[in-house]
């Protein structure tokens, strides 16, 4: 029976700065790369097919760059440990190399299951720290200090031998013909998949692209060019963290967009504070953070919580954001706070009732960033400060000329500007002129604004007092601030 190692790939997918391909090179032994599509992973409320489709396209043009090598990455239809006891029929396994991921409680519990498995056959699992996040922390004292040493460290510049296991692979768990068919159908108005174009949409953004990232970074047209655009390609890991923060950091245009890139460089530390977030407590994705939060109630109406999902609501912002995301995958970042704050506060719905539903529209999905920032929005932490968004103010904030707004809702486009943000207050008079109608065209306004807004208000801050949460913000405190910042 063959002697080899297997590296084993999760949101990692990409040739570069890779630390379990390069041991698996460095160990000097045959070995195979695998994927694993597992059905019970597939099922849970937060995928979609949007997901799989950009991993699945990610890791054809993972094959692409290895196919000189004669290397492939090995695609899997099946849960993780009846993959690892076929491999184990067919090798003799030395060591399984991977990334850590910080993935929901699911994932945790499929990792400890294979743990135990390749323990109990006497197989070594060796797994590796994902960018600056630190597994088995208790606190956050350091950990800024850390982050900025491991992104000074040097990217890894991964070689290829050539594949030396001659044994014929049998793949006992391959996809089915039409899932297959399902993930090779990649919409074209989704950003394309894969290493090479999260290095172009980088690289753009440092040529020039990117050189209004502060003035539009609110805006929802403006930021879809002038924003990084590199999140689902971290998400998914066809870059790495200190990837990109080096290649910005390094660049010739960081001395005349100081402000700029440093705004962008900072986000990327953002993104793994929160994933640190959710790597200690993976609780995020089902239950109130503050505990104490768990005792307020909301008004559960599913007819309003589908004009939400539907981007029916009757605010043009808000819907026209919605359709954006669900058509494209992608929206910046403020607009995503405000849909989550209208659910939550103006619609006054339990935070769980929508966050599966952004987590299926986002393409660069990231379950430890999506739900510690979902409810941060909410105002379940206790901690931060609620803000409770306008979307009427924000309309005419970041898109005074309603561009996005007559993009994404073609029954407005006929609405003079005037009106664009507010449609429902135009008279009938000047409805009839613009041959429009409220409640036949567009839905008329959700709830009242002003009055939601105001009970939202007192119920959230209100509720900052109650013993539970302020007990329970001491904990919060205590694991996820710095040392100096730890009062309540």
């Amino acid at each position: 029976m063959e002697s080899i190692n297997i590296v084993w790939l999760k949101r990692d997918l990409r040739t570069q700065d890779h630390a379990p391909l390069h041991a698996a090179e460095k160990a000097g032994k045959p070995y195979r790369i695998i994927y694993i599509f597992e059905p019970s992973i597939l099922r849970h409320p937060d995928s979609a097919l949007r997901h799989q489709q950009f991993i699945y396209h990610s890791l054809i043009e993972m094959n692409r760059t290895l196919q000189q090598y004669e290397r492939k990455v090995e695609i899997f239809h099946a849960e993780a440990v009846e993959v690892f006891k076929d491999l184990i029929n067919q090798f003799e396994i030395g060591t399984v190399f991977s990334h850590q991921e910080t993935g929901i409680e699911q994932t945790w519990l499929r990792d400890k299951e294979v743990y135990n498995y390749l323990k109990n056959e006497g197989i070594l699992w060796k797994e590796y720290q994902r960018d600056g996040v630190v597994r088995g922390i208790t606190n956050r004292d350091g950990w800024d200090k850390n982050w900025f040493v491991t992104m000074s460290e040097p990217t890894i510049e991964n070689t290829f031998s050539r594949n030396s296991s001659r044994k014929t692979f049998q793949n006992a768990y391959p996809l089915a013909d039409e899932f297959k068919k399902q993930l090779e159908d990649y919409p074209t108005f989704f950003q394309p998949a894969g290493e090479k174009n999260g290095w172009r949409y980088l690289t753009s953004f440092a040529d020039g692209r990117g050189f209004d990232y502060n003035r539009h970074i609110s805006k929802p047209a403006k930021s879809r060019k002038s924003g990084g655009r590199i999140s689902p390609y971290l998400a998914w890991g066809n870059l790495s963290i200190k990837q990109a923060y080096q290649f910005v950091k390094k660049h010739e245009n960081l001395k005349s967009n100081k402000r700029a890139f440093g705004a962008f460089l900072t986000r990327l530390k953002w993104h793994c504070h929160f994933i640190q977030k959710f790597e200690v407590e993976c609780e995020y994705e089902h239950t109130c953070i503050n505990r104490g939060y768990e005792l307020l109630p909301h008004e559960s109406d599913p007819k309003k919580l589908q004009a939400w999902k539907d981007g029916k609501t009757g605010f043009p912002m808000v819907d026209a954001c919605m359709r954006s995301v669900i058509k494209t995958g992608w929206l910046n970042f403020r607009m995503r706070a405000m849909l989550v704050s209208f659910l939550c506060h103006h619609l006054d719905q339990d935070w769980r009732d929508g966050v599966y539903h952004l987590a299926h529209q986002f393409l660069d999905y990231e379950p430890s960033i999506h739900y510690p920032q979902f409810q941060m929005q909410a105002g379940t932490t206790g901690i931060n400060t609620v803000r409770i968004y306008n979307p009427v103010k924000q309309s005419q904030d970041h898109d005074p000329e309603g561009e996005f707004i007559k993009k994404w809702i073609p029954e407005l486009v006929i609405v003079p500007i005037e009106h664009i943000h507010e449609p429902w207050k135009m008279t009938e008079l000047e409805q009839s002129f613009c041959g429009f109608q409220i409640g036949r065209d567009y839905p008329p306004p959700i709830v009242d604004l002003q009055e939601s807004g105001k009970i939202a208000r007192t119920k959230v801050w209100g509720h900052r007092k109650n013993q539970a949460v302020k007990d329970d913000s001491k904990r919060i405190l205590a694991t996820h601030t710095r040392a100096g910042r730890r009062n309540p």
